[in-house]
């Protein structure tokens, strides 16, 4: 019998991590403010580190795992500081760290007896015998490499016993070799590979020509359209039109990119794979009457064109444009709710004004969960009618249906 998976979520900042425990997530990966790939994310200090554990694992009855991200490829001068941070990791009750280098994956092994240790992306497994040999070495789950197929994916898991196997479904992919870059530090300084990546694959370039040194006068057009050409450019992953195919590869746990998105984005992405996973392990014929409504809600998130990158053998990694499509705009968040004047207090986010449409986004009631109202009237904190509020302003809503803290407001883009 196939086991569902651990649907394991990004957590960028608290706020993140609160809306991924809200929206169904199993599991969570964040990072402190050092030994993480991600360093423009805000990130936790030490004391936030504690707080999202806590929070995570007292949440609601159900116990979240935290995964701590320390990837980098650490340098001598990171190994001064490195072992105080991972036993207090444990201190603090972190499930498990993510490694991809050796140094630190030593390190971890011999200040951490209770933590588990996973490999990171970043180590490029593309095999049996590499996920056997971190198995061997006690690493207790491995995330592969994303450039592999689904057979690949299933001959890994038929010969690896004693670790788990988590991979990428949904969200940015780089076009480098599991995140391997130096474009970043050759154009910037900002080291990728410690957490500073400049994201310079996502950036627009003149169309340009490279000409092979002893071909005289034969010039290769690097050249897409008018606007300019996105040669390093990468869609967007995503998976949820496959959840059979997944579960029955052998993965223990879907992993959802996206530690630098918004908190809406986070929700409206684990509510669509949340319901997914749920109805296939429930009722398949319910996951494929349904499929419409995942991709429906998925595509209501801002994002790139959609690709399976390498699941299927062939990867669509670049296209013509960097931009994002967006078809809703993130409206606000419920931040607290009057059951008796049905009365939401909402933080707003961007531009909505009386008589605009908006659509609640709720954790629960699966795929159907949520509505959509008109709004009549808004009034801001002293009372008086707010027309146009301006961003983070608190203002006050008359609901049609009760709602909760932490419910994602949107309505179409113009």
């Amino acid at each position: 019998m196939i086991k569902k998976p651990e649907l394991l979520a990004p957590a960028g900042d608290f706020e993140k991590l609160q809306t991924a425990c809200i929206y169904g997530a199993d599991a969570v990966y964040l990072s402190g403010k050092n030994f993480g790939l991600r360093a423009s994310a805000k990130n936790f200090g030490y004391e936030e580190l504690k707080k999202a554990v806590d929070y995570a694992h007292g949440f609601a009855g159900k116990r979240i795992n935290v995964y701590v991200t320390v990837n980098i490829f650490a340098h001598n001068s990171d190994f001064i500081e490195l072992p105080d941070y991972l036993r207090y990791l444990e201190e603090i009750g972190a499930d498990a760290v993510i490694v991809s280098d050796l140094g630190v994956f030593s390190v971890a092994q011999r200040e951490l007896k209770n933590t588990q240790i996973h490999i990171s992306t970043q180590a490029n497994t593309t095999n049996y015998v590499s996920a056997k040999f971190w198995a061997e070495l006690g690493a207790s789950r491995i995330v592969l490499a994303r450039e592999l197929s689904l057979g690949e994916i299933r001959e890994i898991n038929g010969n690896l016993t004693d670790a788990q196997t988590e991979a990428f479904v949904h969200g940015a992919m780089c076009m480098s070799y599991s995140g391997r870059c130096l474009i970043s530090n050759f154009l910037t300084g900002r080291d990728a590979n410690r957490g500073a990546c400049a994201q310079p694959c996502r950036w627009e370039y003149e169309p340009f020509y490279i000409k092979e040194t002893s071909r005289e006068g034969e010039f290769f057009p690097m050249y897409e359209d008018g606007r300019g050409t996105y040669l390093f450019n990468s869609k967007d992953l995503c998976m949820i039109s496959h959840i059979p195919e997944l579960a029955q590869s052998g993965l223990s746990s879907f992993k959802i990119e996206g530690r630098m998105k918004t908190p809406y984005y986070i929700a409206a992405t684990l509510k669509a794979y949340r319901a997914a996973i749920d109805d296939y392990f429930t009722c398949p014929e319910d996951y494929e009457r349904n499929k419409g409504k995942y991709l429906a809600e998925i595509g209501k998130t801002s994002n790139r064109v959609f690709t399976t990158g390498f699941y299927f053998g062939k990867p669509e990694q670049i296209y013509e444009s960097s931009s994002y499509e967006r078809s809703y705009d993130f409206a606000g968040v419920v931040r607290s709710y009057d059951e008796e004047t049905k009365i939401a207090e909402i933080e707003q986010r961007n531009k909505f004004s009386v008589g605009d449409t908006i659509e609640v986004l709720s954790p629960e009631g699966g795929i159907d969960g949520g509505f959509a109202q008109t709004i009549t009237e808004m009034r801001n904190e002293k009372g008086a009618v707010a027309d146009a509020p301006h961003p983070k302003e608190l203002i006050y809503i008359k609901m049609e249906k009760p709602v909760s803290e932490n419910y994602f407001l949107r309505k179409k883009s113009n």
